[in-house]
């Protein structure tokens, strides 16, 4: 068996640090607040943005491909999840008279029930598992270089 070492662990990988930090704190934050998501209130995190997003919109619907957009996930793991909620009686399919073709996806009043309830758990364990490790001066240092990164990918 050779001693292979990651191609993120050569010296002369450039950030190879901040990607591998990135990407394990990416995975655990998410994982730690869709844990707690699921042990209160049975949703997972995709269903409780899926949730949000609906009600924050105009009307408190998207169409299909917008969800998808504003989640950044496939429009097929986004009809998995809303069929999910569909199923639970927290959102429902309307026809798009404009479209055919397409759909909106809206939620109901248990919809909105849930979506109350689980936002305290949510906004706490975003604080705890992210934002109280940051520190003050941390989170904004973050936030701004996220801004950075952000700003960038949209360009291209």
């Amino acid at each position: 068996m050779t001693d292979r070492t990651s191609s993120y662990d050569r010296p002369d990988c450039a950030g190879a640090r901040t990607w591998q930090t990135f990407l394990r704190a990416h995975a655990l934050v998410l994982r730690r607040v869709e844990t707690d998501l699921v042990q209160a209130h049975g949703l997972t995190l995709v269903s409780f943005d899926v949730l949000d997003h609906i009600a924050a919109a105009p009307r408190e619907r998207l169409r299909m491909a917008e969800l998808a957009d504003l989640l950044v996930v496939s429009r097929s793991g986004v009809t998995r999840a809303v069929d999910r909620l569909t199923r639970g009686g927290l959102v429902v399919r309307e026809p798009c008279d404009s479209d055919l073709r397409g759909t909106f996806a809206a939620i109901t009043p248990a919809g909105h029930r849930r979506l109350a309830a689980a936002v305290p758990t949510h906004q706490a364990a975003v604080r705890f598992h992210l934002i109280d490790p940051l520190g003050a001066e941390g989170e904004a240092a973050v936030s701004d270089a996220l801004d950075r990164v952000l700003a960038r990918l949209e360009k291209v």
